[in-house]
C-alpha cells in the first residue's frame, strides 16, 4: 500500500537503527520528547523505544488535547446539561474523561441527553434535527481539529441556526511548547514536533525553538521509518551543533501550513488571556476563544458557567507525566487503581493519552509474559 508499506520496510528500519546506534555518541544521554501523542502511541506501538540505544531517553510531551484540559474545564462543560432543552455533544475520546462528578457517558447514565459526534458537523446536523432543542458542542484539540469547529460555526452563521452553540477548548502547541522550555525542571536536548498540527501551522511557528533555545526540531510522521529517520536526523544535528528545525513529514506537511485552515481560524477565534493547562499551570495565549463577531454561536455567553478549578486526585500524578518529568508507570496509581476500563486520569482515557499506550504496549504485554 502506498504510503504504508515502504514506511514499514523492515531492511529499512534495520538501516536505520543502525544509523541510529553510529550516531549516538555512547559518552552522552539523549533526551528527546515526542510533542505529539499520536507519536508517544507509535513508538510503543511499533517498538520503536526497542531499536534505540540505551543513551537515547524519550520523553512523552503534551501533545494530547484530552489530556491537558483540567478537570475543571470538564465540570464546566458538564454544567450544561442542566438545562432540559439542552444537548450536549462531544467526540468519543471525551466521553470517559472523568471530572469531579463524573465522565460525559456517566451524565448519559443518570438521564442526561449527552451524544457521541464524529465532527461538529454532526452536532450542527443535530441542531437541525431537532428546533426545540439546543445542541452544545464540546469543542477540544489543537490546531489540528480548530479548523473544523470555525467552518462549523460559519456555517451555522450563514445558514441561520441559531440553536447551536460551541463550547470552546482549543489550544495551541506552541505556548506549551515555550512553557516546557520554561520549566527549570525540565532538560531537553531536541524535539520530534507534531506531524497532525504541523499539517495546519505548518513549521515556521518552531523556529523559536532552534533559535532562541537552540533545540533542534523535527517535523515526523507516524511510521516506523518517519520516526526512526526523525530521529537520524536529529542525531546528525546534535552531533554537527545545529539547531533547526527540519521537515521530516514534508509528503504531508507544507511549511507555511494550511493557509485556508488557517484564514478560518483567524475569522472565527482570538487568542485568550490566559487558560489553565493540567500540569502546566496557567499559560498566556494559549487557547482559543469565539470572537466578538460570533458571539451568538458561544456557549460561554449563552450560559452560565461556573468557572469551577479542581484539583486532580492527590494521588494522580497526570500533570508530571505530561512535563515529561515521570514515565508512566513510575505514576502511584498507574496499572492499579488507575486502568483503562476505570481511569481516574485523563492520560488514561485518550487515544492519545501517554498512560494509555504504555498500558496496552508494555504494561498489558509484560502481564501477559508473566
Amino acid at each position: 500500500m502506498r504510503y504504508v508499506d515502504e514506511f514499514r520496510d523492515p531492511k529499512l528500519i534495520r538501516a536505520l537503527a543502525d544509523e541510529i546506534a553510529r550516531l549516538a555518541d555512547p559518552g552522552r544521554h539523549y533526551r528527546v520528547m515526542e510533542v505529539c501523542g499520536g507519536h508517544t502511541h507509535a513508538i510503543y506501538r511499533h517498538g520503536i523505544k526497542s531499536l534505540l540505544p540505551e543513551n537515547i531517553d524519550l520523553i512523552h510531551g503534551p501533545g494530547c488535547p484530552v489530556c491537558v484540559l483540567p478537570m475543571g474545564r470538564v465540570d464546566d462543560g458538564l454544567s450544561l446539561t442542566q438545562y432540559p432543552d439542552v444537548i450536549f455533544t462531544a467526540f468519543g475520546d471525551m466521553m470517559r474523561v472523568p471530572g469531579t462528578h463524573g465522565s460525559p457517558i456517566e451524565y448519559k447514565a443518570r438521564g442526561a441527553d449527552v451524544r457521541m459526534v464524529y465532527s461538529p458537523l454532526d452536532a450542527l446536523k443535530l441542531a437541525q434535527e431537532n428546533p426545540d432543542r439546543h445542541v452544545v458542542f464540546f469543542a477540544i484539540g489543537f490546531e489540528t481539529t480548530a479548523p473544523s469547529t470555525a467552518l462549523t460555526i460559519m456555517r451555522a452563521k450563514a445558514l441561520g441556526i441559531r440553536n447551536f452553540s460551541v463550547f470552546c477548548n482549543h489550544v495551541l502547541i506552541v505556548p506549551a511548547i515555550r512553557a516546557i522550555l520554561d520549566s527549570p525542571d525540565m532538560r531537553l536536548d531536541a524535539f520530534i514536533g507534531p506531524g497532525h498540527v504541523s499539517t495546519v501551522i505548518g513549521c515556521r511557528p518552531y523556529l523559536f525553538i532552534a533559535r532562541n533555545y537552540r533545540k533542534p526540531i523535527v517535523i515526523s510522521g507516524f511510521e516506523p521509518v518517519d520516526l526512526l529517520q526523525s530521529m537520524v536526523m536529529i542525531l546528525r544535528q546534535l552531533a554537527e551543533g545545529r539547531a533547526e528545525v527540519e521537515n521530516q513529514y514534508s509528503r504531508v506537511v507544507p511549511w507555511d501550513g494550511n493557509r485556508a485552515a488557517l484564514k478560518a481560524m483567524a475569522d472565527v477565534f482570538e487568542l485568550r488571556p490566559y487558560f489553565e493547562w493540567r500540569g502546566l499551570g496557567f499559560i498566556s495565549q494559549s487557547a482559543l476563544k469565539i470572537s466578538e463577531a460570533y458571539a451568538e454561536w458561544d456557549a460561554e455567553r449563552r450560559f452560565e458557567i461556573p468557572g469551577v478549578r479542581v484539583t486532580d486526585p492527590k494521588a494522580a500524578q497526570c500533570g508530571e507525566v505530561l512535563k515529561g518529568v515521570l514515565k508512566p508507570h513510575q505514576c502511584k496509581l498507574f496499572g492499579r487503581e488507575c486502568t483503562p476500563e476505570h481511569p481516574i486520569g485523563a492520560l488514561m482515557v485518550s487515544s492519545e493519552g501517554a498512560c494509555a499506550a504504555y498500558y496496552h504496549y508494555i504494561h498489558r504485554a509484560a502481564a501477559v509474559a508473566d
